[in-house]
């Protein structure tokens, strides 16, 4: 089988590699100006890089489109008519609304369509990581040769028999989990400091919570614009969370200890009630991955997000451990930094006296408010340019601090896969 994949980008490049390891013929294109380091990059694994998409679609029994989702539409019209017959296409994207829409009015009737999502980013080879694979428009024959190839490059591959689960899960598992991290990076650069420097921020929860924040960080902000506000139900959820944090806050404020503390047992009773495997957070995993500082000076904490995110999941009706099929790694540790918090009652408790009434770290609370707020505001309405300007503000401002924090990150998730 010949593989085409338009777009060599950190994921194009990373599947291109993969699939011409296990042995199948690989070629790909990207823009024009790209295209002299891509064939130093690659030419070495035996992949062709050609000038432009037709001539990639015109060889290829499986075309893969792994572009921006902003500029899928563009690039699948320019190519269509050169597609082979019978050929089977699939698309990269992270969010699958928009992306069958434009199979749909583009492609014609001969092709095949089997799509998937890689479930992590281009810092990891594909072997051991999720891979959601989609059927849409297609016959046995061709599914399974998909199938077949994601195995062949490691893949665990969870299969999805519609596009419509898929993205009511990524909603949860990327879009809202992105959203409380980046609301916690937007905190900490407005408020004007780093959290690794901050007595509330070290050891534990906040080693967890500090490095998956710059990871986010790390990466290219197009991504998560996409993934929030081209999904459909992502707004719907994000704007569930912004409401449980803001009643929260205010409940604060307040500092009406009672029903803060029966809402969110409530929310621990409805999404940690069964029984089930645990997610592997204690304090020696956390501890090894500290960033900066010294755990013997923390001082409590509110865990505002984690509190906020746990009463949305009951507000929602959202078991979290069901969308773990659809895991990433950020949502994974998400998950289990809440059910660490939630199932160690003296912390909940440290937690709820802390949000009530330490005013120390109210202030810090108020940053995080208003970052959830402004993050919201931007997903509702579909302001593309204006995510990518606010990600990009705050990436800025941890500046040279990102790489250190994706490379401890990465070792965190290898550690915690390997439990």
């Amino acid at each position: 089988m010949n593989i085409g994949i338009i777009g060599l980008g950190d994921m194009g490049r990373v599947y291109a590699k993969a699939f011409a390891k296990a042995g199948y013929t690989v070629c790909g294109c990207d823009l024009p100006q790209n295209f002299e380091a891509l064939q130093a990059d690659l030419t070495p694994y035996h992949i062709r890089v050609l000038e432009d998409g037709k001539q990639v679609a015109r060889v290829s029994d499986l075309l893969i489109y792994s572009v921006e989702a902003e500029h899928m539409e563009k690039v699948v019209a320019e190519t269509s008519g050169s597609i082979k017959y019978g050929a089977i296409v699939a698309g990269q994207t992270s969010v699958k609304h928009p992306e069958i829409a434009i199979f749909n009015k583009y492609l014609p009737a001969d092709v095949q369509i089997v799509t998937f999502h890689a479930m992590h980013g281009g810092a990891f080879e594909p072997a051991g990581q999720n891979l959601v694979l989609i059927p849409y428009r297609t016959d046995k024959q061709a599914y399974q040769r998909m199938y077949d190839l994601f195995m062949a490059v490691g893949s665990s591959i969870v299969e999805l028999p519609d596009y419509h689960e898929h993205d009511q899960i990524v909603a949860d598992t990327q879009a809202v989990t992105h959203v409380g991290f980046e609301s916690m990076g937007t905190a900490w650069a407005s408020a004007g400091f780093f959290p690794w420097e901050n007595a509330s921020y070290l050891g534990g929860i906040d080693n967890v919570k500090i490095l998956i924040t710059l990871r986010i960080f790390s990466y290219k902000a197009h991504v998560y614009a996409g993934l929030a506000i081209l999904n459909p139900y992502a707004r719907q959820q994000v704007k569930r969370y912004a409401q449980s944090e803001s009643e929260l806050f205010k409940l604060m404020i307040r500092e009406d200890e009672n029903a803060f503390r029966q809402r969110l047992y409530k929310a621990r009773d409805f999404v940690f009630h069964e029984s089930r495997e645990p997610i592997v957070l204690n304090d020696t995993v956390m501890e090894e991955f500290a960033f900066h500082g010294n755990e013997q000076e923390r001082k409590p904490n509110s865990h505002l997000s984690i509190l906020s995110m746990v009463d949305a999941w009951h507000h929602l009706g959202v078991n979290p451990y069901d969308n773990l099929i659809g895991q990433t790694p950020p949502f994974r540790l998400r998950l289990g930094i809440a059910e660490y918090l939630f199932k160690n009652e003296e912390l909940l408790e440290e937690s709820i006296k802390t949000a009530i009434y330490d005013k120390s770290i109210r202030g810090d609370d108020l940053e995080f408010h208003s970052a959830v707020r402004e993050w919201s505001s931007i997903i509702n309405y579909g302001d593309m340019e204006g995510y990518k300007k606010h990600f990009n503000q705050v990436q800025a401002f941890f500046g040279d601090r990102l790489q250190e924090g994706q490379k401890q990150s990465a070792d965190m998730i290898r550690q915690l896969m390997k439990k």
